[in-house]
Order: structure tokens, then sequence, then C-alpha cells
């Protein structure tokens, strides 16, 4: 392989290194490990994308319990998905998911479609390393995976500089991820390979006196494993402003409206929002009846990757709405509807006692 690094030590001697180390100290008892199958280790690989195994566990768990079976999935409404999806971020992972399983429901006679890598990655939220976690762990095929625990030990141990989603970087790194790779004991070791960068080859506080490969790491020979991976050149993240209207009506209730299928929050509800009071203050002339604003509330941010919005929440009270919205609900804060909620959505509405607001940033 023209693009792989100098191999640390020979496959069948990493290997051989890293399962004694997983046998001994790697995670054996996740839920979706028992049992195993491709739907369960899918949505498990799903979840952990940007996310850690102590959060998704309950998720997790919870996400079986109402949906066992991809069927199950596939014929569920997209707002109970995202319900149980709510405050785990990054929602176009359950879009996709709850997408795929359609797909695979009628396309692929009911199940994942785990003849090779490059059936499972046309399904849609399914790249090359989530293929490859699927079938090493639900089948025993050989495949090699390259997530970001795998990306920061592969990279210590061979020094390798450079930001790890530079295409040239990605390429060695597979090449490595490749060659490292056994043909027996998939599930093991792809698992092993996770949980060695999870819980000892960990970004901030690498434990290097108890890594099996500390005689072999070039990063740990340099005296400085922190420095790799290098991370992606920095950008000044860009603030937008918006205002949420929490429109209550006599009952307390509040209006929510849904976003598009796409983009921010896409499939999520939402108050509505304005980029301007003069815009806020046209739709209540046109849609509320007997409008009464009251005191705006403290801004506060929620931070997405590439952009922090400010958030601005305006309460209101009305009467009633004028005309028929086919758009939007009235949520019962006291009695809540199973829908999927913006993050930031669902902090303000939590803090609604019966009307008060003492809002705090949530995360995507």
């Amino acid at each position: 392989m023209a693009d792989m690094p100098a191999p640390r030590l020979a496959a069948s001697e990493f290997q051989q290194r890293l399962l004694d180390w997983f046998d001994r100290y790697g995670r054996h008892d996740l839920p979706w490990q028992s049992p195993r199958s491709a739907y369960r280790v899918w949505v498990s690989e799903i979840m952990l994308q940007q996310t850690q195994v102590a959060t998704v566990i309950g998720y997790f768990e919870r996400f079986m319990a109402r949906f066992p079976t991809l069927e199950s999935l596939a014929k569920a409404p997209q707002d109970e998905v995202l319900h149980l999806w709510t405050g785990l971020g990054y929602y176009a992972r359950a879009r996709n998911l709850h997408k795929a399983a359609q797909v695979a429901w009628e396309e692929h006679n009911g199940e994942l479609p785990t003849e090779s890598i490059d059936t499972l990655v046309a399904l849609p939220g399914i790249g090359r390393s989530t293929a490859g976690a699927i079938l090493a762990q639900s089948t025993g095929q050989r495949a090699a995976i390259l997530d970001g625990n795998v990306k920061r030990s592969l990279t210590r141990l061979h020094a390798l500089p450079g930001w790890p989603g530079k295409p040239d970087v990605e390429r060695k790194l597979w090449a490595l991820a490749e060659y490292y790779t056994p043909a027996e004991r998939l599930a093991d070791y792809t698992q092993a390979m996770m949980d060695f960068g999870a819980t000892l080859c960990k970004r901030s506080k690498p434990d290097c006196l108890s890594c099996p490969f500390n005689d072999v790491c070039l990063a740990y020979a340099q005296g400085e494993p922190k420095r790799y991976p290098e991370s992606k050149p920095k950008k000044a993240l860009p603030t937008r402003q918006t205002i949420m209207l929490m429109l209550r009506d006599p009952e307390g209730r509040i209006w929510l409206e849904k976003r598009p299928p796409s983009g921010l929050w896409g499939g999520l509800w939402s108050l509505p929002q304005f980029e301007k009071h003069s815009e806020l203050n046209d739709w209540l002339e046109d849609n509320a009846v007997n409008p009464k604003r009251g005191t705006t509330a403290p801004s506060f941010y929620h931070t997405f990757s590439h952009f922090r919005l400010e958030i601005t929440p305006q309460p209101v009270s009305c009467d009633r709405l004028g005309g028929v919205r086919e758009s939007g609900v009235w949520y019962d804060v006291n009695h809540p509807p199973e829908l999927g909620l913006a993050a930031p959505v669902k902090a303000l509405l939590s803090q609604l006692t019966p009307f008060s607001l003492n809002p705090t940033p949530g995360h995507a």
C-alpha cells in the first residue's frame, strides 16, 4: 500500500496485544452486545457518532424498547423517532436512520443488506466506517473501521502529522486500519479498537503507562502524545440571532410549529422563529387574537458545529389563533405529547412553571 506509513508492529503482534488488553479491560456488557444483531449494532453505531457511550446507553435501551425490530422502526411516525432522539443532538442521524430502515424494509426484504460494505453504504447515513463496524460485529466479516477513537490511536502510534480529516491523511489511516484488521475475532477486535481509544488512548488524558503499545508508540517516544492527532484548522464561529415566540393560550399551552424536513432542526418541533421584531409583530397581527406581549426573556446561546445561535425568547399571550393552521400544535407542558423537540426549545419548555422563563442553553 503506497499510502501506508511503515507499520509499528506486524499485524499479528498488534492484534495479539490489543485483544489481550481487551480480554482484561474491554467493555463486554454493553446493551448492543447481547443480543447482538445487525439491527442493534447499526442503531448503536449511529447513536455513538459524536456521542459518548455513557450517554448513548440509556437512549439505546429506550429506543430498543419502542423499536425492537427494523420493521417497527420503518413503520413508525418520524415524530416518534425524533421524540426518542431528543437530547442526543445531530438530528440528521435520526432522520437518516428512519429513512434507511424504510429503504431496507421496502427494498431488502425487511433486513439490513449485510452482503458487503457497498450495500450498507448505499443506505442513508451509513459511511464506510459505520458499515465496517456493522459487518464486523454482527456477521464476523473482515471489515476495517476508522472512527474518531481509531484515528486518534493510529495517529499517535505512528506520529502521523496532519489533521485526520484531510484526504491524504485519511487515506494513510485507512491503509493502516486495513493492515491491522485480523481475519478472526472481528467483533472483539472492532470493539477493542473503539474501547482502546475511548478508555485508554483518550484525547486529553491518555494513560500511556498502561498502554500495551508504549514501547513502539512514536508519539509516546517523542514525549508529546497529546500533540496527535492534529486539530482541524479553526475558524471563528459566526453568530446568528433569532427571536423565539413563546405564544401562550388561556389554558397555558404553548404554540409549536414543525420545522421543514431538512436543514436546521429538520423535522423537529420548535417555537416560531423570527429574525426581526417587526416580522414577529406582523405574524402576531395576522395570526393571534388579542395578543399581549410579556417581558422579553434574557438571551442565551446554542452552539452548533459551524455557528452560534443567539436566542431571544419573547413571551406573548393570546385568546386564540385565527384561522386554521395545520403546521402547528398547542403544547401542554403539564401533559406533553411525544414530539421531537429542538434542544433549546425543550430547555425553554422545561422551565415553564407555569410561564416563568429561566432559559438554559442546550447543545447539539
